[in-house]
């Protein structure tokens, strides 16, 4: 994750940032400064003082030290962040997100002067500030079942987006914390679904719910909470047919879901690699669901990053988890500050 845009990030601060002391050595390597105090004889410490005086207000070397004092103006700031956001437009930012990281800095920079200005830490903030970190997944759902169980959730999203498999790295994540767990094979419409998800229930060594294909997915849901609460068992998986946001009849179908089934998290579930593409599913999905937060599939091999910068800002929610390979173990905790050192700001 963030291979390109780290890169491209980082030449675009040392290209921006400069540092007085290293130009001046660069223009005058043999000259180095001494710590050695000199005492000069008086007619010499005069004819020195006037020296560098004279040295200082030179043309050059008063553009070089009024540069550094200048403060950053908004038409300069303008200037400074447009390669900016080509660079993260370019690796999947979304406008969106573009625009609030620009607010953030133009409130930082704006007014300071070079010398003040730590633009590294500046934008790492800044991106910092609209990545959501995720509640404690496992505590809200122990601190819900002192409450009332099963702790139900509903999983959705588009075609192909490796919903199942990250369903069994959930189911697989519940077990390994002491919690039991049971699934529900409510996508009744792609072929050879319920058998794919019957490899990992028969691995895990969990039960499965399960209908014919064809049968109401609100109704194979249902009876998946019955059986738990039948046999006290802590926690539903819902999984459900992949749909495109902008099929009206799908979308209503997994409203009806949400509605039969009451679930306590409605989790989104999109592939990192396919950018602000997934970022407007997300926005879809929380507009017709309110969704409890995303995963991220396939981060391990998301060169450019910016999906994981736009989908918190632009529907408002945490992302869980990061999906990063396929076995059941591949499964990370979100966390904004390991994310944004990943950038290497």
């Amino acid at each position: 994750m963030f291979g390109t845009l780290k890169e491209k990030l980082k030449k675009w601060i040392k290209k921006n940032k400069e540092a007085p002391v290293e130009t001046e050595n660069k223009k005058h390597p043999s000259k180095k400064k001494s710590t050695k105090k000199i005492k000069a004889p008086k007619k010499q410490k005069d004819k020195l003082e006037q020296s560098v005086t004279e040295t200082i207000n030179t043309p050059a070397k008063k553009e070089f030290f009024i540069k550094f004092k200048k403060r950053l103006t908004e038409e300069k700031f303008n200037e400074l962040f447009e390669e900016l956001e080509m660079i993260l437009l370019q690796n999947n930012v979304a406008y969106e997100s573009v625009e609030a990281i620009k607010k953030s800095l133009e409130e930082k920079l704006i007014g300071k002067t070079l010398k003040e200005i730590n633009l590294s830490e500046e934008l790492k903030n800044a991106i910092e500030s609209i990545l959501i970190n995720p509640p404690d997944f496992i505590k809200t759902i122990k601190n819900s079942l002192e409450v009332k169980s099963p702790f139900i959730i509903v999983f959705m999203g588009i075609n192909g987006s490796g919903k199942t498999t990250t369903i069994a790295k959930i189911a697989n994540y519940l077990q390994k914390n002491n919690l039991s767990v049971s699934l529900a094979a409510a996508d009744t419409f792609r072929a050879a679904s319920i058998e794919q998800i019957q490899q990992h229930t028969d691995k895990l060594k969990i039960h499965l719910t399960k209908k014919d294909y064809g049968s109401d997915p609100a109704s194979v849901g249902f009876d998946a909470i019955t059986h738990a609460k039948k046999n006290k068992i802590d926690v539903v998986l819902i999984d459900t047919a992949g749909r495109m946001q902008n099929k009206n009849s799908l979308m209503k179908e997994i409203e009806k879901i949400v509605k039969v089934t009451k679930p306590d998290m409605k989790i989104f579930l999109g592939e990192s690699i396919t950018g602000n593409d997934m970022t407007e599913q997300a926005k879809t999905f929380n507009e017709s669901t309110d969704i409890t937060g995303v995963i991220l599939s396939k981060s391990d091999v998301d060169e450019k990053g910016g999906t994981a910068i736009s989908v918190s800002q632009a529907t408002g929610k945490p992302i869980l988890f990061l999906g990063t390979g396929q076995k059941y173990e591949d499964l990370e905790i979100f966390d904004k500050k390991k994310v944004v050192e990943k950038l290497g700001l």
